[in-house]
């Protein structure tokens, strides 16, 4: 996976308005942690998660990816009608049909030529989105291309305290506790050709992927009856057996890691900053310590949004630009990992 002429042109991104703290979530789980006998602050201190984002209760999924795009547009200065694929990689839809992409193209009035679908690949789906757009690049059968996305965390966060409440085990806590780290923001990606792109930055230059999915039930998100009907109403369920991840996850990453240098020609004290895929603390320092790369070379945006999924990496990477964390010629490495188990890696000389 090499490419030649594909660059992001541009980020946009929509933070959500809702700041929802720990201590928040905490408070509404009180049954819970009497019955367990746990001290507040453990899902802070488990985490390291201290607030996420929530979208006002009603806002649609669509509605925040056409804002980070129209973001993403402006400040390329490049017209809606020249966008030839966009690509909506979220894990969150507005429906199972049609493509969640077909309303935000609609709005933004992209060109009816355009290829328009949405990607599925859990928190790995903007990456592969770009992966998608930036092969049409490379192939020259387009010339520009967008991934979106947008995720919302209020409504698993609130069916799962709901459940914590109902079954206040420890089992029970431990398998949700994943969850309530969810956040919710949108994000684009635009990429160009180089003949198209006027900053000549960001340019992709490669990357790496391994698969695990022998433990493809280790996290799970999905919709289920309600019990004991088997035919009734149907309701959202999160499943996360969080130290088979870690575990699991991190060996995948180390191999990724070693694929990634081996194909890129570099050796990891080339790489001056890494952004990963926004899970927790203990994951984060896990993975880069795996990795042998030191925690100044990370940028990490989870303490405050959380795990908003697919808009996590490429969000943080758009925050770190404009922070004057990520500066003009850095070589950077995006480290994104989904259930399944997937692992994709991709270079960028910034």
């Amino acid at each position: 996976m090499k490419y030649e002429n594909v660059y992001i042109e541009a980020f946009g991104y929509e933070v959500a308005p809702v700041v929802v703290s720990s201590s928040e979530l905490e408070e509404r789980l009180a049954p819970v942690y009497a019955a367990l006998h746990l001290i507040p602050g453990q899902l802070e201190a488990l985490t390291g998660i201290i607030e996420r984002r929530w979208w006002e209760e009603g806002h649609r999924i669509s509605d925040g990816a056409i804002v980070a795009a129209r973001r993403a547009l402006e400040a390329a200065d490049i017209p809606a009608d020249q966008v030839e694929a966009l690509v909506y990689g979220g894990v969150c839809r507005e429906y199972f049909e049609p493509a969640t992409a077909c309303r935000i193209a609609s709005e933004l009035a992209i060109s009816p030529g355009a290829v328009i679908h949405d990607l599925s690949n859990a928190c790995l789906g903007v990456l592969s989105g770009i992966i998608d757009v930036a092969n049409r690049i490379e192939l020259g059968q387009i010339r520009t291309g967008m991934v979106v996305a947008c995720e919302t965390a209020r409504e698993i966060n609130n069916v799962m305290i709901e459940r914590m409440c109902q079954n206040p085990s420890m089992d029970f806590f431990k398998e949700a506790l994943a969850t309530l780290t969810g956040g919710s923001g949108a994000v684009a990606v635009l990429l160009t050709d180089g003949q198209l792109s006027r900053t000549k930055r960001r340019r992709l230059l490669g990357g790496a992927v391994q698969s695990a999915p022998q433990f493809h039930d280790l996290c799970r998100w999905g919709v289920e009856a309600v019990k004991p009907l088997t035919n009734g109403p149907l309701q959202q369920f999160t499943s996360t057996d969080a130290t088979a991840v870690l575990t699991h996850g991190v060996e995948l990453g180390v191999k990724t890691w070693q694929s990634f240098l081996r194909k890129l020609g570099w050796v990891k004290e080339q790489v001056d900053k890494v952004v990963c895929h926004q899970v927790g603390g203990s994951h984060r320092d896990t993975i880069l310590r795996s990795l042998g790369l030191p925690i100044e070379k990370d940028y990490s945006t989870f303490p405050y949004l959380g795990n908003m999924g697919t808009v996590s990496l490429p969000l943080t990477a758009a925050l770190a630009e404009d922070r004057q964390v990520l500066h003009p010629g850095d070589r950077v490495a995006f480290l994104g990992i989904g259930s399944g188990l997937n692992c994709l890696m991709l270079g960028l000389e910034w």
